[in-house]
């Protein structure tokens, strides 16, 4: 990775990636784009307000900048598609589509992340492998395994070095949650330290694979700078990081903050996405072919959430 393209930067991953990569490869080289106008991400290098349902546009900025990788983050998550699936679809499909054919013409390479909710009722719920049944019942998931799909398909058909991960819930303490099932993990850090009371939309009960950020930005990097001929598969690798329950996080925080309380208000929606997806991956192939290996676990996590959130409350920046 030479000169850097990131679509969908405005997001989750895409506001602590940006600045992520910049540090790495240099403030200009990587150019961070938005359907909207983002100061933070502007004010440290290069910004496009840019579409991703706009492939002449994307093309454009891409061949401005002499790109040679695109990641592409645009998505509606797993909650907010279930409430709009049409929009859903066409938003995340749309965009991985012009994402795929920019590449193609301009001879990129292209990173796409997928998920856990790329899995359904019918995976292994414990170690689910890397290849095994994939029948999601979100539009979220439909959407996911289709761009798994896709991915490999690019990379056979046309050659486009394509590159994808299997995402666990991502906790953060930077963006904001932006409408996934797996939220809750993040919401209840804030909750803990604003009113020491956290009322939680999952079952008490549920299993889920979470991973912290400062691992997702490594994996990125690790993952996109590994040797291509040591890939066996592409689209999309399994990663695991920790796996717990809402009382299991919630536990966690009562060691710091005693007084902590959590009751539950069940969402149907979240409830039944939750159940459906696995309890935890088996990332043996990441680790095998591009030597991914998680360092945060959920009590230095929790250390650093609570830290960070503490600080941001005691200078008024929530």
């Amino acid at each position: 990775m030479k000169r850097i393209l990131i679509v969908g930067a405005g997001g989750q991953i895409g506001t602590e990636l940006t600045a992520y990569l910049r540090g790495i490869y240099g403030a200009s080289n990587v150019v961070a784009t938005d359907v909207r106008e983002c100061k933070n991400l502007a004010d440290g290098g290069p910004f496009e307000v840019l579409d991703a349902l706009n492939a002449t546009a994307m093309a454009s900025v891409v061949a401005r900048y002499h790109i040679d990788t695109i990641f592409n983050l645009v998505a509606l998550l797993s909650a907010v598609g279930e409430k709009n699936p049409q929009m859903a679809w066409g938003i995340n499909i749309g965009a991985l589509m012009n994402s795929l054919e920019v590449a193609r013409q301009h001879h990129c390479a292209l990173f796409t992340p997928s998920s856990i909710g790329a899995f359904g009722p019918t995976s292994p719920k414990v170690k689910t492998p890397q290849d095994t049944i994939m029948q999601p019942t979100t539009i979220y998931g439909i959407c996911k395994v289709t761009g798994e799909m896709l991915g490999n398909y690019y990379a056979q058909k046309y050659g486009i070095d394509t590159r994808s991960i299997r995402f666990p819930g991502i906790i953060s303490n930077v963006a904001p949650p932006g409408g996934g099932t797996t939220d809750y993990a993040v919401e209840i850090y804030y909750e803990a330290l604003r009113s020491g009371h956290y009322t939680c939309a999952v079952p008490s009960d549920v299993y889920m694979d979470m991973i912290y950020m400062p691992d997702v930005l490594k994996a990125c990097v690790q993952l996109m700078e590994a040797d291509s001929a040591k890939l066996v598969h592409r689209n999309s690798f399994n990663i695991a990081s920790m796996s717990f329950t809402p009382e299991i996080i919630a536990a966690e925080i009562r060691k710091r903050l005693p007084d902590f309380t959590m009751d539950y208000d069940i969402d149907p929606v979240k409830d039944k996405i939750s159940r459906s997806w696995p309890d935890c991956l088996d990332d043996t192939c990441a680790r095998e072919e591009w030597g991914w290996e998680p360092e945060w676990d959920l009590s230095r996590m929790t250390d650093d959430m609570l830290e960070k959130i503490a600080q941001k409350l005691k200078d008024n920046t929530l």
